[in-house]
């Protein structure tokens, strides 16, 4: 359970797009907070490969190499 206490402007946002869609303010808060998490994944994911590979620890490959390994070079 997560209670969370919204301004007033987000609060009002969401009770008129509760009314005129028939959902409940649970349902668009819990869509948010998905969506954003999902983003929030993928942006810590993309900032741990960037520094494995500044340090070293992982390799990049162009689009040839990844073609001529996969056997799909002309």
């Amino acid at each position: 359970m997560l209670a969370i206490r919204l301004p007033a402007e987000i609060e009002s946002r969401l009770d008129f797009l509760a009314k005129s869609t028939g959902r409940t303010k649970t349902f668009y808060a819990k869509e948010a907070i998905l969506q954003h998490l999902d983003d929030l994944e993928d942006l810590y994911l993309a900032e741990q490969r960037l520094s494995a590979i500044h340090s070293g620890q992982s390799k990049t490959y162009s689009l040839e190499e990844v073609e001529r390994n996969l056997g799909l070079a002309d």
